[in-house]
């Protein structure tokens, strides 16, 4: 983070030099006044500028990009990253040549928990939430097809044998694919139990 001390004869001034120095805008600059400007004896003999030392806050896209190659190299994996704006959220594509099941893991997992350290790291100095999805192989698509062809073989067995059937833990966003794909499905009920990585779905059948 490069950092630019900057005066002015008050403190606005020096701020409106450093967006110039630094090619940046008031949303993206930081500062910290080191002096505040002191006028001196009939206000011209001994007169202090204002100092401040300023720099551009760093973007948490590119630091959560940043980020997520370091860890992919550490894995072992050679691989390039596409960034793309997926309405309100930040898709990074992970294109690589190897078999890519390791960089997923079992249902997920690993690129679940990249994903998570990923968006840890992007937010940490931004005044807004950002959310990134991580994605390789069209793992996503294919996972929530899994899922929602689960959910309905899942409600027909519950609809047949007229009993509750649970289902394995599963992360918040892979339960709402579940939850979304029963909603509208006659005589079957779900609904979420148990903590942490723990906590899975019950599909019943409907009490009137």
């Amino acid at each position: 983070m490069t950092k630019l001390t900057v005066s002015g004869k008050t403190i606005e001034e020096a701020i409106s030099k450093a967006l110039s120095e630094l090619g940046t805008t008031k949303e993206r600059l930081r500062y910290e006044v080191i002096e505040q400007p002191q006028k001196g004896f009939l206000g011209i003999i001994g007169t202090k500028p204002a100092i401040i030392e300023a720099y551009i806050k760093p973007d948490a896209v590119e630091m959560g990009l940043s980020f997520l190659k370091e860890m992919i190299e550490e894995i072992g994996f050679s691989v390039e990253i596409e960034k793309k704006e997926q309405g309100d959220y930040i898709l990074f594509e992970i294109i690589g040549q190897e078999d890519m099941g390791r960089l997923i893991g079992k249902r997920g997992q690993t690129l679940d928990s990249l994903e998570y350290l990923t968006n840890l790291v992007a937010n940490k100095q931004d005044d807004s939430y950002i959310r990134i999805q991580l994605d390789t192989e069209n793992y996503r698509a294919k996972r929530r097809e899994a899922l929602e062809q689960l959910a309905h073989r899942v409600s027909r067995k519950v609809l047949r044998q007229k009993q509750k059937v649970v289902l394995e833990p599963m992360n918040a966003g892979e339960r709402k694919v579940i939850h979304t794909s029963l909603q509208n499905v006659s005589g079957v009920d779900t609904y979420s139990q148990g903590k942490g990585s723990n906590r899975h779905i019950v599909i019943v059948p409907e009490t009137k």
